[in-house]
């Protein structure tokens, strides 16, 4: 396993409890829209068995050609030992990353695509969005349906509505209207549907989009094949 250590260049606030950690590019480090990353602070291998207090499973924000691996992620005001460092972490500083992989890149099957997130999740979708919007190829829509409670609606300038480029940025802050709309988008039967949010919030909308006919395989998860399956109750065997 190949560890990239790498710097801090900028801290971007987002909202009120949202920040983007902005890193420099690693030589040889590579990624695709919709990948995760482990994101390590400084001493998290210090000692014979790596310290998972200090690790996170983090999605990478950005495209390669920004130039910057960008970190999205919510700090509240009572947090965990890993946000608490975060939260007082200067430009300079040293991190790790390290087990990057896409399970949800942008699939280009001339279908309509929905991306249903939570909160920060959304950090998930940007780069899809991105990359969408500059290429639109084998791509029919893209419809982005994300739940906040906080009101503070994230990247506000790339998740606004752009009809000419069959991009509908849609923004909630109630679960009522959240899942109504899931189940209005999911009247096309052959779209394809992007979730990205806590487990339970993967469960709630698995469960409306299948009662609604969507099938297993238009379900896309930010999840390796096992934790798939389970949430999709799939049969490996098959």
């Amino acid at each position: 396993m190949q560890i990239y250590w790498t710097k801090i260049n900028k801290i971007i606030e987002e909202t009120p409890e949202v920040k983007t950690y902005m890193l420099d590019l690693p030589e040889g480090f590579t990624w695709e829209e919709g990948s995760h990353t482990h994101f390590a602070l400084k001493g998290f291998n210090a000692g014979e068995k790596p310290n998972r207090a200090l690790i996170r499973h983090m999605s990478i924000s950005t495209l390669p050609h920004e130039n910057s691996i960008g970190i999205t992620t919510r700090i509240k005001e009572q947090c965990s030992e890993f946000k608490s460092i975060l939260k007082n972490i200067e430009i300079g500083t040293e991190v790790a990353i390290f087990k990057t992989h896409s399970n949800v890149p942008l699939k280009r099957d001339n279908k309509n695509i929905y991306l249903l997130s939570s909160g920060v999740g959304l950090a998930t979708f940007r780069p899809l969005v991105l990359d969408y919007l500059e290429r639109a190829d084998n791509v029919n829509q893209i419809h982005s349906l994300n739940i906040d409670s906080t009101k503070d609606f994230l990247f506000p300038n790339i998740f606004e509505s752009a009809p000419a480029k069959k991009f509908i940025a849609q923004f909630v802050d109630n679960r009522k209207d959240y899942y109504e709309e899931v189940k209005n988008l999911a009247a096309d039967k052959e779209g394809l549907f992007y979730v990205v949010g806590s487990d339970e919030f993967l469960a709630q909308n698995i469960e409306i989009l299948r009662e609604q006919g969507i099938q297993p395989e238009q379900i896309m998860l930010d999840k390796h094949t096992q934790q798939r399956a389970e949430f999709l109750s799939l049969d490996l065997s098959v």
